[in-house]
Parts: C-alpha cells; structure tokens; sequence
C-alpha cells in the first residue's frame, strides 16, 4: 500500500518531467553531446547553474541483458562548463552525482529503492533486488521448474502450472489462453529471476465456491526461475508514458515504443520480453523490438495496472 501512495503523489510531476525530457531542455544541450565519453549514452540536462550546467549520462550497456544497469549503483553526470550566455558548452567533465536530485528525481522512489537496498542481506549472494508483479508464460504442460540456484543444473524445488481453465466454466473474463500464474519477483541474477508467493492460476479472479480444490497448486515458496519463462503488465510507475528509458532512471534517455497492436505504449498490455530488474524496474523488450526500463510491472489479468 504504501508504494501505491507514493506512486499516487508523484503521478502530479509526469507532465512536468515529460516536458522537461522532451522541448524544454537548455541552449547548451546540443554542444553537450559532442563531449559525452566514449561508452556513455546522454540523457535529460537536468540543472543549470549560472556558467555550470548538468548532463545526466548512463553507461552505453545499461540496456544490454547482459550487463543490465542497477537502480543502486553510483551514477555520474557530465558537468560542463558553459558561455556566459550560457549557450554553448567549453568544457565538460565526467563526475560523479552525490544522490538523488530534488529537481529531477523522484525522492519517494528513491526511498523505496533504499529499503529495498537495505533488504540486499536477506537475498543470495549477489543478487539484484527487485519488487515486481509477474507471471508464468511456460505453457509446458509438466509445468515451469522453480530451481534452488539460477541455473538449468540445479535442484527443482517445485513447478508453477501451466495455463489454467476452469473445466466447468469460469469467470467471463477469463483470458483466451486460460490463467496464468501469478508471483512476486524479489531478485534476479545472471538471467534467472528469484520469485515467491506464487498463487494458484485464477484463484483471485474466480468465484471461491466454484474454484476447484482440484486446480493445480504452483509451488509457493522462494526459488529461481529462467527470465524467458516470465511475463508481466506495465504497470503506472509515475514516469513518462509511450516509451522506455535506456538505464533505470528517470532523466535517462527515453525512447517511443508500441504496443502489440499499435499506439504508443501505457497501462494496457505488457512487454514481448523481460531480461532483468532492479529495484521497481524492469528490463523489457517492447512489442516493436524496443529494448529499455520501465519503471513498475504488475500481474493483474483482468484490468490495466494503471
């Protein structure tokens, strides 16, 4: 609850930061961008101040699934030196960013980011904390394996059924394929991502008096699960609509991106592809091959998570 109240207050900024990433970036931009370093990809210009201005910039890999960038890590800007019209840049310098930036930041995500960072102890060696709300596509009637470590070579602890359809009817909006089933993501490492709390497929959507004690039971507890046996819908992560950014950070380089059937995308529908996550953010491909972050996925099958 608390994250959906936070997420709640900042949805008031999305309009202020879509246009700030957008039409009203400084003079000195375009200068700027000539002195990015070599293995970095520009973003927003988030600050000026008098002759020194503020470029946020990612590494070029940020968006790579196999160096994929993590919310936690130490960020950097290229803080140039400007004209004294402020219009052209005459020297730049890669730095290093002391924290959020009250002026372009989302300081509520920050502190969910923090807490979750602070969790990193309680997760296997090496794991990426994450928290974010996804599904099985394995249609793989024995069931997607949940394993002890992430790899192919470790232990199964149980499985996660397949596509499930009530055999005597069920509830109207039941999905064509049949429902899928739902967990939380609370880490990932090297390609597999560490679930829990999976719940059998369409129990919160289907009448309790009719859901059969029959239906399949998914293995609940924590475990590891391959990233292209998971799914999920964009959820509102009170960032700019109709794209992905290149790292998991708002003054990132954003790029447009479609749904499955046209229209740039939102709350409807979800990614071709998860690879990764950090935090409250989401590696994902977009249904027109677009491949950046976005911030907030969920599991609902009935509605949009906006």
């Amino acid at each position: 609850m608390r994250a959906l109240r936070l997420i709640a207050a900042t949805i008031l900024c999305i309009a202020a930061q879509a246009a700030r990433a957008d039409d009203n970036e400084p003079a000195w931009r375009p200068s700027a961008l000539a002195m990015v370093p070599a293995g970095y990809v520009a973003g927003i210009a988030y600050r000026t101040d008098g002759s020194t201005g503020y470029l946020a910039v990612y590494p070029a890999t940020s968006n790579d699934p196999k160096t994929p960038a993590s919310v936690f890590a130490a960020r950097q800007a290229l803080v140039v030196t400007l004209t004294s019209d402020a219009t052209r840049v005459v020297s730049a310098e890669l730095k290093q960013r002391a924290g959020p930036d009250p002026d372009n930041d989302d300081t509520d995500f920050a502190k969910l980011h923090a807490d979750l960072a602070a969790k990193r102890a309680t997760l296997p060696e090496g794991t990426e904390p994450c928290n974010l709300g996804a599904w099985s596509i394995d249609k793989d009637p024995d069931g997607l394996n949940v394993r002890a470590e992430p790899s192919v070579k470790a232990r199964v602890l149980g499985t996660l059924p397949p596509p499930y359809r009530l055999k005597l009817g069920g509830a109207e909006n039941t999905p064509d394929g049949g429902w899928l089933t739902e967990f939380r993501i609370v880490g990932f490492k090297d390609g597999w991502f560490l679930i829990e709390g999976a719940k059998p497929p369409g129990k919160d959507y289907e009448d309790d008096k009719r859901y059969p004690r029959s239906a399949p039971k998914p293995y609940a507890g924590r475990g590891w699960v391959a990233s292209n046996k998971v799914g999920a819908s964009y959820a509102n992560g009170a960032t700019r609509m109709g794209g992905l950014f290149q790292a998991p950070f708002i003054d990132a380089k954003w790029m447009p991106a479609q749904r499955e059937l046209g229209g740039a995308i939102d709350t409807d529908g979800g990614p071709k592809r998860i690879f990764a996550c950090s935090g409250l953010w989401g590696l994902v491909e977009s249904q027109d091959g677009v491949r950046g972050w976005w911030r907030g996925l969920c599991s609902n099958q009935v509605t949009n998570c906006s």
